[in-house]
């Protein structure tokens, strides 16, 4: 049970903070996709892939004190900041995981936008498909986010230099 908790303090201990729950949600999705094997499940929501068992683990995570959730408000909305707390380190001291280095994967992807982490997250959703039938999906699902033809292709690069990472 808690090997799936582990790794997600160890994606926790690659970073200083992850703000925000969706671009948190995207992070790991994009991971797993880049064969991470990070084990939640992911079904397609309102902004792209989300995973219920990630939600829960995180909150689970949160009430045991190994990682630290901490709300701002914004103008009409509120953010989540996520970082990993001193008992969420001491715990990863005793837990040996195979997990490989994800540093670079983190601050590539935390240095984007969530809405770029969206338009990724969706196109590797339907990787399964065609590149011009995942574009045409793109554009149908996620039409109020306007995204561009020159999005998709800023996409497939980011994808690319992704999994190129070792």
């Amino acid at each position: 049970m808690l090997e799936n908790h582990a790794k997600l303090m160890q994606f926790f201990s690659s970073t200083d903070e992850i703000v925000g729950r969706k671009k948190l949600q995207k992070m790991i999705y994009i991971l797993k996709k880049c064969e991470i094997p990070f084990e939640e499940r992911y079904q397609f929501h309102f902004y792209g892939p989300y995973s219920e068992e990630l939600t829960l683990r995180v909150e689970e995570m949160c009430n045991l004190g190994f990682i630290s959730e901490t709300k701002e408000e914004k103008k009409n909305y509120y953010q989540y900041r996520y970082q990993l707390t001193d008992s969420g380190r001491d715990f990863l001291t005793h837990y040996e995981m195979d997990l490989p280095p994800l540093n670079v994967h983190i601050e590539e992807m935390n240095g984007r936008s969530s809405r770029f982490l969206e338009l990724v997250s969706t196109m590797l959703f339907f990787e399964h498909l065609p590149k011009e039938e995942i574009a045409e999906k793109v554009f149908t699902v996620k039409s109020a986010q306007n995204y561009t033809q020159e999005d998709i292709d800023e996409g497939w690069k980011f994808i690319e230099h992704l999994r190129s990472i070792h």
